[in-house]
């Protein structure tokens, strides 16, 4: 399966829900260049809220999980489908379907969250953003337009 994967992850608590700390993490890019990355590979980047949202970035073998995002082959295609995480809320009763991607086309599938510490019981926040492409791409490929775009962010109290 040609795929290359970017999962840009954002993570944060209430402190930056609001003002110059919001400000910031809303500034977080939801697409980073790849590394030298060939299909079949992972690049994970990571942004957090102690860290001042600065981006940390490794490089995974393998696509993603079949428990995170489902793909298969489906003619001269790839179907994709994000799985939303089992313990975030709000729940996501209505989902939008699979995408079908063609050789050299590529989405972008935006997910967030809101969790609860089980120590502290405080409200901890994620968004996800998947960009995944099919077939041998150039480096930069995730910082043009997506070709399909599917965003199930939702209202976080």
């Amino acid at each position: 399966m040609e795929i290359v994967a970017q999962r840009v992850r954002v993570s944060w608590t209430k402190q930056s829900r609001g003002g110059q700390h919001a400000a910031r993490r809303n500034a977080a890019p939801a697409a980073f260049a790849l590394p030298q990355i060939h299909a079949g590979h992972t690049h994970e980047v990571t942004m957090h809220e102690q860290d001042g949202f600065r981006p940390d970035s490794c490089l995974r073998n393998g696509v993603p999980a079949s428990d995170v995002v489902q793909l298969r082959h489906d003619g001269d295609h790839i179907r994709v489908g994000l799985v939303p995480s089992a313990r975030g809320m709000p729940r996501r009763h209505r989902r939008p379907p699979a995408v079908r991607l063609a050789r050299g086309r590529w989405l972008r599938w935006q997910i967030n969250y809101r969790f609860t510490s089980h120590c502290t019981g405080d409200w901890l926040y994620r968004l996800d953003t998947w960009n995944i492409a099919h077939g041998p791409v150039s480096p930069d490929v995730f910082l043009t337009e997506p070709h399909h775009s599917i965003d199930e962010r939702a209202v976080l109290r």
